[in-house]
């Protein structure tokens, strides 16, 4: 399937913590006209994946924390490549953390040659193919990056998971960029905020409000929320455009 035209992001999984029935954990797809990456590899991510490019397609991966709901599926995918595809010696780029890399090591073969791992951080900065990449710790209990993506002058922002400690603003206004589209977890039921670090939609719209987001995307929802619920909820702070995040929907910068 070709890429639509400038940054696009492709859902291959959204739900919170675990999937629900016929769902899939955290995974995106970005994508230009000449790269894939593929951010997070949350479990049925992977299976996903595959009805958008073919894995030998895959340009490099970036992971942004050590939850197993967002990088259980980077063993299988070792696996395919080495093993399914015949692919051993690929050396496709790999960014995660390194509490991420620790938690690879204790379950999983060595990931050279077949991955070329590089440990990230918030003052970390990469590019992989056409796509420019920052990163922000966010408001968690282990070290977590959200991410910004930039190509020919599009941005993508995704907050990963976080509290409302952490700003949006940060990959934003705070260092003088724009946010055309932000993908930002919105987990809690609004009665919930604040009793463990993520957010609810209402923080989310705030937080896409703040950073003059031009078009809010929610994700990370625990399965069996009311979508337009939380839809409404974030209108209330924002009023953009509100998406709610869904698997193989296909949103651009």
């Amino acid at each position: 399937m070709n890429a639509p035209p400038g940054l696009s992001v492709t859902v291959l999984g959204c739900s919170g913590t675990y999937a629900g029935a016929g769902g899939a954990c955290s995974g995106y797809l970005l994508r230009t006209a000449t790269t894939n990456l593929w951010m997070d590899c949350g479990a049925g991510s992977l299976a996903n994946i595959q009805r958008h490019v073919a894995l030998l397609e895959l340009d490099g991966i970036v992971v942004s924390h050590s939850h197993p709901d967002h990088w259980l599926e980077l063993p299988v995918l070792l696996n395919a490549l080495r093993y399914g595809v015949g692919a051993p010696d690929l050396g496709m780029p790999l960014l995660w953390t390194a509490r991420t890399a620790e938690q690879f090591a204790a379950i999983a073969a060595e990931p050279e040659p077949t991955f070329a791992p590089q440990v990230i951080d918030e003052r970390s900065t990469a590019t992989i193919g056409d796509i420019d990449l920052s990163f922000s710790r966010t408001d968690h209990p282990v070290e977590t990056l959200a991410i910004r993506a930039e190509h020919a002058g599009h941005s993508i922002v995704y907050s990963a998971d976080t509290g409302d400690a952490w700003r949006l603003a940060s990959l934003g206004p705070d260092i003088g960029r724009t946010i055309d589209l932000a993908i930002v977890e919105a987990t809690l039921d609004e009665d919930d905020a604040d009793v463990v670090q993520h957010l609810t939609a209402s923080q989310a719209g705030r937080q896409a409000a703040e950073a003059g987001v031009a078009t809010l995307v929610l994700t990370h929802l625990a399965p069996g929320s009311d979508p337009e619920a939380r839809r409404t909820d974030a209108a209330r702070a924002f009023a953009g455009p509100i998406e709610v995040a869904d698997i193989d929907a296909t949103f651009r910068a």
